[in-house]
């Protein structure tokens, strides 16, 4: 079975208002040596079989097509190895 991890994450040049509310929280709470903070999204999709260029392509498809606005949203892809 082949594991594979998305990251969604918005584009940089998209403002991120939950990322603000958290960077702006964390002094509050005592963490002051965070400059930024950026809030995003993370899927594992198992898939049958072996981690193949067939399976990454669509897993792929799958975050172009349901899992990222591709519009304002830039995603990731790796293979998570068994242990």
């Amino acid at each position: 079975m082949a594991r594979v991890i998305v990251d969604v994450m918005l584009k940089p040049e998209i403002l991120d208002p939950q990322g603000q509310a958290i960077a702006r929280a964390l002094p509050r709470l005592g963490f002051s040596s965070v400059a930024d903070v950026r809030q995003g999204k993370r899927f594992e999709l198992e898939l049958p079989g072996p981690a193949t260029e067939e399976t990454l392509a669509e897993a792929r498809k799958i975050a172009e097509t349901l899992l990222a606005n591709t519009v304002i949203e830039d995603f990731h892809l790796h293979i998570e190895e068994d242990a």
